[in-house]
C-alpha cells in the first residue's frame, strides 16, 4: 500500500496543528459566551485540560516569538499621549511593587516550607512571580525538583489569565467583553514598515538580553511610532486573535507529560501558594489605588504575579494602559532576576538531611 499524503506530514507540524485547534475552539466558545479574554482564557485552558488528558500539545519556539512580536505590535498601538501624561507618578507605584513582591515570595515560600515540607530554596523558586525560565534553570543547577517547583508556577498563572478578566468583569471594572478596537484605513505600505521596524527592535533587544525583549522590543518601537504619528496602521484583529490564542496554546502546553496523580500531589502546594501570594499583592495594590489616581484594574493587572508575557496580552485584551502595565512588569522581571543569584547563594547549601520539595524525580513521567 502506498503511503498517503497525511503520513509524509512531518509529526511536529500534526501536533502543532492539533494544538492550535484545540486552542482555537476553546477560545471561540468562551468568547462566544462573553467572557472577557476568552480567545487567551479559552485557548489556554483547552489545550491546559488536553495536556492532562494525554494529548501531545506543542508550541515551537520560533513560532512563539512571532506571537511575542505581534503582541508588542498590537500593544505599541494603543500608546497616546495621555498614556504617557502619569509617568511621574509611577515610581512611587514601581517601589510598591518590588516590596510586595518580595514580600508575597517569601509569605508563599514559607507556606510551602511550614505545609507541605519543601525545602527553603525550592519554595522560594516555587513562589517567584514570573521569570519562569531564569527559575527552572538555577533549579537545575541547585538539583530542586523541576517538576514542582514548574506546576506550582504554571498553576499560578493559569488562575490569573483563566479568572482574573472574570473576576474584574464580574466586579464590574471591565467590560464582560470589551469590543474590538475600530479599524484604521491606512497604507499598505505603512503596516509593512512597523512590521519590520518593531521586529528589528524587538531582535535587538532579545540578543541584548533585555527582558521580554520580544514583546518590549516590538512594543516600545511600535508606541514610538504610532505616538508621534509617523504610522497610524494596525494589525488586523485575526492577527491579533491568532495570538491571543497561539499565546494561550503556550502557556497551556506546559502541562504536557504531567499525569493526573502527579498534578493533584501538587495541586494543594499551588492553590495555596498563589492564595498566600495573591493575598499580600492585593493588600499592596489596594494601598497602590487609595494613594495614587490610577485605575483599578490598570494597577490589578500591574500587580499580578504572573507570566509577563501573559499578562501584557491581559492588558492589550481587557484595553487597559500598556506602558502602565508594561512598566510594572518589567520592573518585577528585573527584581526576579538580580533576587535569583541571591536567594541560591544564601538558601543554596542545606545541611544534611534537608529534602527538596517532595516529590518524584524530576524526570520521572506518571
Amino acid at each position: 500500500m502506498h503511503p498517503t499524503w497525511f503520513s509524509t506530514i512531518p509529526p511536529w507540524l500534526i501536533r502543532l496543528a492539533e494544538t492550535l485547534l484545540i486552542g482555537a475552539l476553546g477560545g471561540a466558545i468562551l468568547t462566544w459566551l462573553g467572557f472577557p479574554a476568552g480567545w487567551l482564557s479559552g485557548a489556554m485552558i483547552a489545550v491546559a485540560v488536553a495536556a492532562l488528558a494525554g494529548r501531545p500539545v506543542q508550541m515551537p519556539v520560533p513560532l512563539a516569538r512571532v506571537v511575542f512580536i505581534a503582541v508588542g505590535i498590537s500593544l505599541g498601538a494603543a500608546v497616546t499621549p495621555e498614556t504617557l501624561s502619569g509617568v511621574g507618578t509611577w515610581p512611587i507605584s514601581v517601589a510598591l511593587l518590588a516590596l510586595a513582591v518580595l514580600c508575597a515570595t517569601f509569605a508563599s515560600a514559607f507556606y510551602l516550607r511550614k505545609m507541605h515540607g519543601w525545602d527553603m530554596l525550592s519554595a522560594l523558586f516555587g513562589s517567584m512571580p514570573g521569570a519562569l525560565s531564569q527559575v527552572i534553570a538555577y533549579a537545575n543547577l541547585s538539583k530542586s525538583d523541576l517538576r514542582g517547583i514548574a506546576i506550582v508556577q504554571t498553576i499560578r498563572v493559569v488562575i490569573l489569565a483563566g479568572f482574573l478578566p472574570i473576576t474584574l468583569a464580574t466586579l464590574g471594572l471591565v467590560d464582560p467583553a470589551p469590543n474590538p478596537p475600530r479599524r484604521i484605513e491606512a497604507p499598505l505600505y505603512e503596516l509593512a514598515i512597523l512590521i519590520v521596524v518593531c521586529s528589528g527592535v524587538a531582535l535587538l533587544l532579545q540578543r541584548l538580553r533585555f527582558p521580554g525583549g520580544f514583546i518590549f522590543g516590538a512594543m516600545m518601537a511600535s508606541a514610538v511610532l504610532h505616538g508621534s504619528g509617523l504610522i497610524h496602521a494596525v494589525l488586523p484583529w485575526w492577527v491579533v486573535n491568532a495570538a491571543m490564542v497561539s499565546l494561550g496554546c503556550i502557556t497551556g502546553s506546559r502541562f504536557a507529560n504531567t499525569g493526573v496523580r502527579l498534578l493533584l500531589k501538587y495541586l494543594a502546594a499551588g492553590l495555596g501558594s498563589f492564595a498566600v501570594s495573591i493575598t499580600v499583592v492585593a493588600a499592596f495594590a489596594w494601598v497602590a489605588i487609595e494613594l495614587m489616581a490610577f485605575r483599578i484594574p490598570d494597577v490589578v493587572v500591574s500587580y499580578a504575579p504572573g507570566a509577563l508575557d501573559v499578562m501584557m496580552i491581559l492588558a492589550l485584551a481587557l484595553h487597559l494602559d500598556p506602558i502602565f502595565v508594561g512598566a510594572h512588569h518589567v520592573a518585577r522581571f528585573m527584581l526576579v532576576s538580580l533576587s535569583l543569584p541571591v536567594f541560591v547563594k544564601i538558601f543554596g547549601a542545606k545541611p544534611a538531611g534537608t529534602q527538596h520539595a517532595p516529590a518524584t524525580k524530576p524526570a520521572q513521567k506518571d
